[in-house]
């Protein structure tokens, strides 16, 4: 797993999270608003929002009529006003409007996920964390260093695996590659970790050289009636040995 890591990171050395931010609070609100949504969509959002709302306290006392038509297309506008106004205030009301550095405390908050926890710790409180979104499920198990669609899972089998200094660098780096290269269609070709990579031998190489599963069958039963079993051609010339015409 390190191997291949240590590859895809030559491969993005520029990998770190692509939201905007300049505090834990900034970094929070963008994650939340990042679900469903693309980063570079709550980018445009966020430097508005950010400036009438620079922290907790002045959140906290917003209303969802005010804050639904500000992030309204990063969609599901709705659940996400409701999230933000609830997290603000939870954070007012049981943290001093600061953003707790711990992970019990953060999924305490109202639309705050183990996610978007990490991703606050990770990158902006220097607390090691490791998101899994959907990207790092994708390349994980494409290329084979973890198993299973359970985020938790994931996160547990890479962190196990990996000192705490390499855990946020590591989901940034297999985010960008899910991003640029490991797409649902893959780019194969311009992956760095092709040769190590479970997807590529048992799928792409395969339909490459014609040797899918399917076609394997066919081709040992070609083989085999190469090699002298004529039953199938006996069968489609019209029947048993006894019925055949001698020469």
């Amino acid at each position: 797993m390190r191997r291949v890591l240590d590859k895809l990171e030559t491969q993005h050395p520029d990998a770190d999270t692509e939201l905007h931010y300049t505090t834990p609070f900034e970094l929070l609100v963008a994650t939340i608003l990042s679900a469903q949504s693309t980063d570079a969509r709550v980018n445009m959002v966020t430097p508005a929002l950010f400036k009438r709302y620079p922290n907790a306290a002045t959140l906290a006392r917003a209303t969802t009529a005010e804050l639904e038509p500000q992030i309204h297309s990063t969609g599901f506008f709705r659940a996400k006003s409701k999230a933000l106004l609830g997290m603000a205030q939870a954070l007012v009301a049981n943290h001093g409007g600061e953003v707790p550095p711990v992970m019990d405390k953060l999924v305490e908050l109202p639309g705050v996920g183990r996610k978007t926890a990490n991703v606050v710790l990770g990158h902006a409180l220097g607390v090691p964390g490791l998101p899994v979104d959907r990207h790092v499920l994708r390349v994980a198990n494409r290329i084979g260093i973890a198993e299973g669609d359970d985020p938790v899972l994931v996160e547990e089998q890479l962190t196990r695996a990996l000192p705490k200094e390499r855990w946020t660098r590591t989901s940034d780096t297999l985010i960008l590659h899910g991003r640029r290269i490991c797409r649902p269609k893959p780019l194969c070709d311009e992956c760095a970790v092709r040769d190590d990579c479970d997807y590529f031998r048992l799928v792409i190489a395969r339909a490459r050289d014609r040797k899918s599963p399917k076609l394997k069958k066919g081709r040992a039963g070609t083989k085999a009636r190469a090699g002298g079993d004529t039953r199938p051609a006996r069968k489609a010339a019209g029947g048993k040995r006894g019925n055949a015409r001698k020469p």
